[in-house]
């Protein structure tokens, strides 16, 4: 239904049952419509009592969805004389086998949620939803849909996580075509995965549409790769919400490479403090980023060392990266050059030879620049 009508404020009379009009309901009132829905029967009369004057005549569009024949060729007749546009929409299809798609919602951009995302939000006839991803924007991406709001806050899950999945299997059994809308991924600390297993238990019929999760795009929004050449070529992204253990941070300082930590501002006072106790350098760039994709995002760029004296300033949610690639989002190419001198893997030894390596290269890049000064020069 494509409309050239400015429906604020109008008044439109949609046709068809409820279960088959109720996109094109939400569709009208989206545009701002005050809308009323009425089988094809009821709407034929409604329209025939108001060409006999019976109750104002405050009709401004009808909107034909599904109905017999008979009915339309009435309807259209009778919007005909009360010189009311007559538009045609689809009807909303009704699904014979329920089904669940679990729809990974991106790290909040709206734009940034993909196009089998929006898809199966428009098709949906329930969504359970999370706090975080385009939760705010549901209503307008699932049209007539019910809404059901699942989201969990740290340290408080309103609706627990079996429950959520028993939610899921119910709307399916009823015949709905059910989404399970979440922030970035749903298999990025997103439980996806136990909610395919109990769908699958119940022979419900489940799919999975990927999400962009927030681990890779909110450092993205930030400038800062997680993988730079010759910088670090490996990441790896932890769930913080749990302290890490002593065995746990040996193994992340020892294995190098960028690491992301998702859910983890409340232990980040001893998840600084272990990777130091384990060897990390205190000059180790880290970087804070909250509330990525919003109105309320904040960068804070510090160091493992340096980071014990700002706890209790940062939010939920953040994503934390600790690595030299942190250096990379702010640096010039000259900058970046040195960086790639500074990480290049080397022979274990002390920090004095790490920073010789970083003086070294800047010798070397201001000679080469001296050089091409005095190339300039005598030409």
């Amino acid at each position: 239904m494509q409309l050239t009508l400015d429906l604020t404020g109008r008044h439109v009379l949609v046709v068809g049952r409820p279960d088959r009009a109720r996109h094109a309901v939400a569709a009208v009132r989206a545009d701002g419509a005050v809308v009323e829905s009425r089988p094809a029967d009821d709407a034929a009369r409604h329209l025939r009592a108001l060409l006999a004057g019976a109750g104002p005549r405050l009709l401004h569009l009808v909107v034909w969805v599904e109905g017999p024949g008979e009915a339309r060729v009435a309807i259209a007749a009778s919007a005909a004389a009360l010189e009311v546009p007559l538009a045609t929409a689809p009807a909303t299809d009704p699904s014979p086998h329920g089904h669940v798609t679990l729809v990974g919602g991106g790290p909040g951009a709206p734009e940034l949620l993909t196009v089998a995302g929006r898809a199966a939000l428009a098709a949906a006839d329930v969504v359970l939803h999370d706090r975080l991803g385009p939760g705010d924007r549901v209503a307008e991406l699932a049209p007539g849909a019910e809404l059901v709001d699942v989201g969990k806050t740290p340290g408080h899950h309103a609706v627990p996580q079996r429950e959520i999945e028993a939610l899921l299997v119910e709307h399916a059994v009823r015949g709905r075509r059910v989404v399970r809308l979440k922030g970035g991924d749903s298999f990025v600390f997103g439980r996806g995965g136990e909610e395919v297993a109990a769908c699958r238990r119940a022979g419900v019929p489940v799919t999975v549409v990927p999400g962009v999760t927030s681990a890779i795009a909110v450092p993205e929004e930030a400038g800062i790769p997680v993988t730079h050449r010759e910088v670090s070529r490996a990441f790896t992204v932890l769930s913080g919400h749990v302290p890490f253990s002593d065995d746990e941070l040996r193994h992340l300082v020892g294995l190098g490479g960028t690491i992301v930590v998702l859910m983890g501002v409340a232990n980040l006072p001893q998840t600084a403090a272990g990777l130091r106790r384990h060897g990390m350098s205190v000059d180790m760039p880290m970087a804070v980023l909250e509330s990525g994709f919003t109105d309320r995002s904040r960068r804070t760029v510090t160091t493992v060392g340096e980071v014990d004296a700002l706890i209790g300033t940062f939010r939920s949610p953040a994503v934390i990266v600790i690595g030299e690639v942190v250096r990379v989002a702010d640096a010039g190419l000259d900058e970046v050059a040195d960086l790639v001198a500074f990480a290049a893997p080397r022979p274990v030894g002390s920090e004095g030879s790490r920073a010789g390596a970083r003086a070294g290269a800047a010798a070397s890049r201001a000679g080469a620049a001296a050089s091409a000064a005095d190339a300039r020069v005598t030409a």
